[in-house]
This record gives structure tokens, C-alpha cells and sequence, in this order.
């Protein structure tokens, strides 16, 4: 097929079967109000991929694109296992476009919409993968600021113990941390108004304090069935996220320990200062507080995780060696030895 050169016109269904940048698209699997994604043939490698496509007016925007490309191929050096993996990201014709991994399975968001809220050993597992690839993120110095369910896919997992796999998408919009306020240089707030934090909505620089925020409203959504706050319009909506209380889990979940309460309480403070500093540390939290178990302290640094010099080995215990969780999830269940037993 020859290249098509027709610009982005802005009404998705006239690009089926047309090719952009090297890929043919075959269907729209997405939109939000600054994208559309299509499934698309990659012609080169023939696979299939999952193609971005931005609205026109950004790729006009000069701090934008180069914002985007920037942040793009920082996204796409993140090698994790629950984050989405680029393989592209540029501009063509006018469009900027990110080519991604195409996940086979459905997102967080119709999974709530079909199965209302989840069995609480569900939502901790799905929580656990979704905090290890947020501070993923943040350690390469990329704050999400969009964290909703329709950004986290669910796909099927490996086995019995992991049955689903859960993937963060949509960096392609993300901020460098403390960097830039709560809206882009066009004018556009970045955001979802029901995950939305206050610092966020007065246009406060934001660090990864932002994301545990609009994390722990979608978390609080996966076990109450709602978001935290709901209000009649949108305004009275982002009035709640920066003075109201986020109403009591156990109204919605009285089945749930009320400790869940207090951590949601931590985890949804109006101050970053406030809450949690780690999407794994709240989540460390909300599991201790699912199961009864104390709270779970902060994870150590690989300094503080080295034993003094005169401190004595842990006696190991008899019988059986458990079995460890994967390495990606130390942060919430400790630091553990690896060595083979």
C-alpha cells in the first residue's frame, strides 16, 4: 500500500485501513479527549501493535512535541513488567503518534462496569502491580497524572495464583516531576476529574505524591464500586478533591476491616506531604490493613537495608522455604534473601 500522506483529519472512522508512519489500521480500540487508538499492522515487523494517535492541535504546539518525544523515549527505556512497552514514538504528517505492545484482554474500567466492585484479594493484586510500575515511573523521573482504570489494561495471567497481569499505559502525556503545573501548554488539563489531585486542579507543581493520589482513587474504586467522590457537576467535583473528605471505605465495604479507612484517609490527603511517599508503601498499607497485619513500614533503602557491621545474621527457620514473591514486589513484602535454599 502506498504511503497515504493525508493529514490527521480528526474523524477516526476515515483512517481505517489507511496507513500512518509505517502502520495500517485496522480498528479503534480507544479515545479520550486528546487521543484515539487504533489497532494497527506493523508493517516493517509485521505485528500487531496498539497506534496513539494525538489531536492535530498539540503537534502544532512547539513545547509539546518536543515535550512529547522527550518523555516518550524516556517512557519506552522503562523496562518493567507491568508497564506497556513503546516501540515508536514521533511525528508524521502533522500527527504525533506513539506506537505501544497491543495487550489482548480489557482494561480495569469495563471490568468494574461488568463485575462491580472486586473480592478484595483481586483489587490487592491488581494494586500491587499497578504501584510497582507507578514508582517504576517515578524513578526515571516521569509522573503519570492520569492514573485511571481506563488507563490500566488487565490481561490474562500466568496461572491459578496470578490470574490476571495488569499493564499501566498512556505515558505518552505524562510531565516531568516537578517541573510543570496541572495543564499543558494549550490549555488542556491533563487529568481525569474523578482521580484528579488537588494539586493537580490549582495548578501546583506535582511530584509522584500526584500519582499516589489519583492511585488511591482508583484503588478505593476497585474495592467501594465508585470513585471516592461523586458530585452533580464538575466543579462541585473538583471542590471535593480539594477540601471534602473522602467519605468512610467500610459505608460501601462494612465487610472490610476498618482500618482501610484510616489508610485511604493517608493515601487521599489533600497535602502531598500528607500521604503515603510510594504507590508500593500505600499499598503495603492497604494490604496489612486488608489482612489484619500492622502496617507495613517503609521500605528500605538499599543503604538502611545493609546490616551494621556487628549484627548478627538471622537464624533461619526450620522446615520448608517459602515461596518468594517476584522481585518487583519486594518493596511490599520486604526485602527478602534470594540465595537458594
Amino acid at each position: 500500500m502506498a504511503r497515504d500522506t493525508t493529514a490527521f483529519s480528526g474523524r477516526p472512522a476515515e483512517l481505517i485501513g489507511r496507513q500512518v508512519a509505517g502502520y495500517r489500521i485496522e480498528r479503534e480500540i480507544g479515545r479520550g479527549g486528546m487521543a484515539v487508538v487504533y489497532r494497527a499492522r506493523d508493517l516493517r515487523l509485521d505485528r500487531t501493535v496498539a497506534l496513539k494517535l494525538l489531536a492535530p492541535e498539540l503537534a502544532r504546539n512547539d513545547t509539546f512535541r518536543k515535550r512529547f518525544t522527550h518523555e516518550s523515549r524516556v517512557a519506552a527505556a522503562i523496562d518493567h513488567p507491568h508497564i506497556v512497552p513503546i516501540f515508536e514514538a514521533g511525528e508524521t504528517d502533522g500527527v504525533l503518534y506513539i506506537a505501544m505492545r497491543y495487550v489482548e484482554g480489557s482494561d480495569l474500567r469495563h471490568l468494574l462496569d461488568r463485575e462491580g466492585p472486586l473480592p478484595s484479594p483481586t483489587a490487592a493484586r491488581i494494586a500491587v502491580q499497578v504501584a510497582s510500575a507507578l514508582d517504576a515511573a517515578h524513578e526515571h523521573g516521569l509522573v503519570h497524572r492520569d492514573v485511571k482504570p481506563g488507563n490500566i489494561l488487565i490481561a490474562r495471567g500466568t496461572d491459578s495464583e496470578h490470574p490476571e497481569h495488569a499493564y499501566l499505559t498512556d505515558f505518552g502525556l505524562t510531565k516531568k516531576s516537578l517541573s510543570l503545573t496541572g495543564f499543558t501548554t494549550v490549555g488542556q488539563f491533563v487529568g481525569t476529574l474523578d482521580y484528579v489531585a488537588p494539586e493537580q486542579i490549582s495548578g501546583r507543581p506535582v511530584d509522584g505524591r500526584c500519582d499516589v493520589y489519583g492511585f488511591a482513587c482508583v484503588a478505593y474504586e476497585t474495592l467501594a464500586g465508585r470513585p471516592p467522590f461523586l458530585r452533580d457537576d464538575d466543579m462541585a467535583l473538583l471542590w471535593a478533591h480539594q477540601h471534602d473528605e473522602p467519605p468512610p471505605l467500610t459505608e460501601s465495604r462494612p465487610d472490610l476491616p476498618s482500618r482501610v479507612d484510616t489508610v485511604f484517609a493517608r493515601a487521599l490527603a489533600k497535602s502531598p506531604d500528607d500521604r503515603y511517599d510510594s504507590c508500593l508503601s500505600f499499598v503495603a498499607a492497604l494490604r496489612g490493613a486488608l489482612s489484619g497485619r500492622p502496617e507495613a513500614r517503609r521500605p528500605a533503602t538499599a543503604v538502611e537495608a545493609r546490616p551494621a557491621p556487628d549484627s548478627a545474621p538471622e537464624t533461619p527457620q526450620p522446615g520448608r522455604r517459602p515461596k518468594l514473591p517476584p522481585a518487583w514486589a519486594d518493596p511490599v513484602f520486604g526485602h527478602r534473601d534470594r540465595t537458594p535454599g
